[in-house]
């Protein structure tokens, strides 16, 4: 959260994307090879039933058919409004893949009331750790919309994370409750989820952070949860607060902060004013 950040007014879509493509053109030099270039990931390949439900898949009233392929380690299912983090691949039947985290590396994370039906509902039907095959009927995907995939599609989902929506404020937003620490500068706070590192930031490591900011009428006013990828900047170029409070986490750990305004944005025109709330998760540090 820079002095200067704009404000997120953006939401998260699960949206197609080109399963192959091709590479940068490269020339080599005369008498040269060309350089090594690290080999591009790759999608898996279509299941073996991509073309239809088998007989022992559940199905729901609404035409959703899906098999649990490992179960999850957790209890709590998602809400329909509810952020999700997951792994994912889709296919249509005729097993062409054209969309799949595994190409960008890395999980996506998104609402569950923004994406297309099927994911929703049957995102809904997983806990944590579960790794599920659906089938979603062409009346509860796309429809026929220009552009996108058509059919029934196929998608093997696993479920990795579950947050609340960051639109929903916390219930403690207008101030902080009593069992909340208090520093001298003014800045309070509460550890929600305890880390797994035992190293702090200085006041000028670098750090990456999932975060939530709302002012204290339950207003969000930006959050890198809702944009799906996590934030990174130096403890020295953001407001005093977060400089502060991130400096007393380990990697891992989640905190929520109550920034009083002289350790915020101080009124500054065109930044959020008053006390600002912080959900914040911290993921990295380098020095």
């Amino acid at each position: 959260m820079t002095n200067a950040a704009p404000l997120l007014l953006a939401c998260v879509l699960v949206a197609p994307a080109a399963a192959t493509g091709a590479a940068a053109p490269f020339t080599a030099r005369q008498g040269q090879a060309p350089a090594a270039q690290a080999p591009r990931p790759q999608a898996p390949p279509a299941p073996p039933d991509v073309a239809a439900a088998p007989a022992d898949a559940a199905k729901t009233p609404s035409g959703l058919a899906s098999r649990v392929l490992e179960p999850g380690k957790g209890e709590k299912r998602p809400g329909a409004s509810d952020m999700v983090t997951v792994f994912y691949t889709g296919w249509t039947t005729d097993g062409k893949v054209f969309d799949s985290s595994a190409l960008r590396g890395r999980p996506s994370t998104f609402s569950l009331d923004r994406v297309i039906k099927g994911w929703s509902e049957g995102v809904q039907l997983m806990v944590v750790g579960e790794k599920r095959r659906v089938w979603v009927p062409e009346a509860l995907a796309y429809q026929g919309q220009e552009g996108r995939p058509k059919g029934m599609l196929v998608f093997d989902i696993e479920l990795v994370d579950i947050q609340p929506n960051p639109t929903t404020a916390p219930s403690d937003v207008a101030g902080p409750p009593a069992d909340a620490k208090r520093a001298r500068s003014g800045l309070a706070y509460k550890v929600l989820r305890p880390g797994t590192g035992t190293e702090h930031p200085r006041s000028t490591s670098k750090v990456t952070v999932h975060y939530t900011g709302w002012t204290t009428d339950g207003k969000m006013f930006d959050s890198s949860v809702a944009r799906g990828k996590p934030a990174t900047f130096g403890l020295d170029q953001v407001i005093k607060g977060w400089t502060e409070g991130v400096q007393l986490m380990v990697v891992g750990e989640k905190t929520r902060f109550w920034i009083p305004q002289n350790l915020a944005y101080d009124g500054q025109a065109g930044a959020p004013r008053g006390m600002l709330v912080f959900d914040v998760e911290l993921i990295q540090i380098e020095r």
